[in-house]
């Protein structure tokens, strides 16, 4: 019987490390939405209008659509863009930039 409880706590710590190391690409992405209001080639703040002010930084897998725009430094202030993030990153990481017809304020 002690075979067969510590083979199963094996079994489990396993299970549970795998669990544990896949968490990062688990992690949903999250959806902002707003004005650009600073940009450069290191950082992005986008404005939401109601208050929030969200920086994101660039990844070298960064997806830029929309608009005629395709790259991160097609990006200008007072663009209007939705970007995708993950709640887990630290600073936040745009992975997807959709740039919006423009609003008016």
């Amino acid at each position: 019987m002690k075979f067969f409880s510590r083979r199963s706590a094996i079994v489990l710590l396993t299970l549970a490390a795998g669990v544990v190391l896949a968490m990062p690409s688990l992690a949903q992405m999250r959806e902002f939405t707003g004005r650009i209001d600073r940009v450069n080639k290191k950082k992005m703040i986008v404005d939401n209008r109601m208050g929030d002010k969200v920086s994101f930084v660039p990844v070298e897998t960064t997806e830029v659509s929309g608009e005629g725009k395709e790259t991160w430094k097609d990006l200008k202030q007072k663009d209007w863009v939705t970007v995708s993030w993950k709640m887990i990153d630290k600073p936040r990481k745009a992975y997807k930039v959709e740039v919006l017809p423009p609003r008016e304020d």
